[in-house]
């Protein structure tokens, strides 16, 4: 039986389309326009976040908001849609053993020296700023939500370390109504581009570029 899914509310791991660039207005337009009625409370979501990128990790991703630290870890790719898993939460302070066996082992990076038992906010973001291959980026969002052929969908601007991108995406337990909401407002065979790999796009830890980069008209 297929699960109801509702905006805000847990699911059981869902699937997920993503895609960043500088323009999608008739996509976003026709989002607007398909979407059944969705609670006030998603209409408009605004939030400032930290990620934490790593150079050498692409499959586990953390973001800290309001003093909380999210990671969650990617699970599969099914018709080019990836699937994420909750991996950590934690609030600060975190004490050397979560550093130690949860944290920075999700970056996959070399250990730094843990001198004391717990680590606040400030002392952590210390110590990812002074890590060569990890990088501490603000990230601003605005975000719409929607719902579409019974997936959650969003379009928002985004701010990366302040430059600005636009992101969109459609996101369900069920990977059918994902394709046929990508087909119903026009983004068949755009590529899927998940928060790590914008950011380290954006930042220049990747050279790539991204999905669009035109400017809306």
């Amino acid at each position: 039986m297929k699960e109801k899914l509702e905006i805000g509310s847990e699911s059981k791991p869902r699937f997920e389309f993503r895609t960043f660039g500088q323009c999608f207005g008739e996509a976003h337009r026709r989002m607007a326009r398909l979407s059944v009625p969705v609670p006030e409370k998603v209409w408009e979501r605004r939030s400032d976040e930290i990620y934490i990128i790593s150079r050498t990790n692409d499959v586990n991703n953390t973001k800290i908001r309001d003093g909380k630290m999210d990671i969650k870890t990617f699970v599969r790719t099914v018709d080019g849609l990836e699937q994420w898993n909750p991996l950590m939460k934690g609030e600060f302070p975190l004490t050397r053993t979560v550093l130690e066996k949860e944290v920075f082992p999700a970056f996959m990076v070399g250990m730094p020296a843990l001198l004391k038992e717990s680590y606040t906010y400030e002392e952590f973001i210390t110590m990812v700023r002074e890590h060569p291959d990890l990088a501490a980026v603000r990230v601003s969002k605005q975000r719409f939500g929607y719902m579409v052929n019974d997936t959650i969908c969003e379009a928002g601007n985004v701010l990366i370390n302040g430059a600005r991108v636009f992101t969109i995406n459609s996101e369900s337990t069920e990977v059918e109504d994902i394709k046929r909401t990508l087909a119903d407002i026009g983004l068949e065979g755009v590529e899927n581009i998940n928060y790590l790999q914008a950011i380290k796009r954006v930042i220049g830890m990747s050279d790539r570029p991204l999905a669009n980069e035109q400017f809306c008209k």
